[in-house]
């Protein structure tokens, strides 16, 4: 699997799928990961999204935009729990993916879900289906449906699913095995700052080096951005769609310098993108504030829903998205 590529299209999807409930007027709420969703997460994480699966469920737009760009990998994950026999329109508040290494670059992702789940009803669907548990350590691993996916309980109200080789390291963190993500101080640093926030995602070094290629683009190339890149170290980003659409970006890097030198490029960036933008697209770069304090690189972007809206039509975003 290509990482860079799907956590792209990860990060695009939850974006959009919060935009498009924006557009909807769902009221924000806070998408926070319990401490047994967190110990499942393994420390070599590379990125985390969590958002309101509530607002994408109540929005068709949500929906529908998800449908047009959600990566194989978590359409696999998402039909999945969709056949599993769980009604995710009213038990699933929350969820989340999690992509992380193992090994050298063997790239997984895990999915995560919160809600208020009955398991003594859905154990007697189970039963009645006569669908025979896996164990791994003392965790039991039911498959969802004919999908190759598999699913577990760490509690009444957290459901960890995917594949064998992507479950499997997962519970070996949340069991003392491996790693977690509670041992990786900067990533739950990041997490801090963010999980109050309806939709919130964290990424590390690598994630945050490859993000910023692809925002740069040509500017890229207006200076050596591969000695740049390494002094980028981790990054995150939220979205509020109370009153409009809010999106936040803030990348962290150790010195004032790198900040205002990566604020200064993707202001170039902007502006190239600007000169040959249609309407739509310059207004949208005009809404959109970059810049540097204190070592923090700092993108703002605020809209109305109308304004948003358009902008998902644009030629812009379709370029974006492929």
């Amino acid at each position: 699997m290509n990482l860079n590529k799907t956590m792209q299209r990860l990060t695009m999807t939850a974006l959009l799928a919060a935009a498009a409930a924006a557009l909807a007027g769902t009221p924000a709420m806070a998408a926070q990961l319990d401490s047994d969703a967190r110990t499942a997460i393994p420390k070599d994480v590379q990125q985390i999204i969590v958002v309101d699966y509530r607002a994408m469920q109540n929005s068709p737009a949500a929906m529908d935009l998800k449908a047009r760009i959600l990566p194989p990998e978590l359409k696999q994950l998402e039909q999945a729990l969709k056949v599993s026999g769980f009604n995710e329109n009213h038990d699933v508040e929350e969820l989340a993916f999690a992509a992380f290494r193992v090994g050298d670059n063997n790239a997984k992702i895990v999915g995560i879900a919160q809600g208020q789940f009955s398991l003594p009803d859905i154990m007697a669907t189970i039963k009645k289906n006569k669908v025979k548990a896996t164990l791994w350590h003392t965790n039991k691993l039911y498959p969802m449906g004919a999908s190759g996916m598999l699913v577990t309980f760490l509690n009444p109200t957290t459901m960890v699913f995917g594949s064998t080789d992507a479950i499997k390291p997962a519970l070996d963190a949340r069991d003392g095995y491996a790693p977690n993500l509670l041992t990786n101080p900067d990533m739950v640093q990041q997490m801090g700052t963010v999980d109050t926030q309806p939709l919130w995602s964290i990424m590390d070094q690598k994630g945050t080096q490859f993000m910023m290629r692809s925002l740069l683009g040509q500017a890229s190339q207006l200076t050596d951005y591969e000695t740049i890149k390494k002094r980028l170290l981790g990054s995150t980003y939220t979205m509020n769609f109370q009153n409009g659409v809010k999106f936040n970006l803030t990348v962290s890097t150790p010195d004032t310098f790198t900040a205002a030198t990566m604020s200064s490029l993707l202001n170039a960036a902007a502006m190239y993108k600007k000169v040959s933008g249609t309407t739509v697209e310059k207004q949208a770069i005009d809404s959109t504030t970059i810049d540097s304090s204190a070592g923090l690189l700092e993108v703002s972007f605020v809209a109305s829903d109308s304004e948003f809206s358009s902008l998902l039509q644009s030629p812009l975003f379709h370029s974006v998205v492929q």
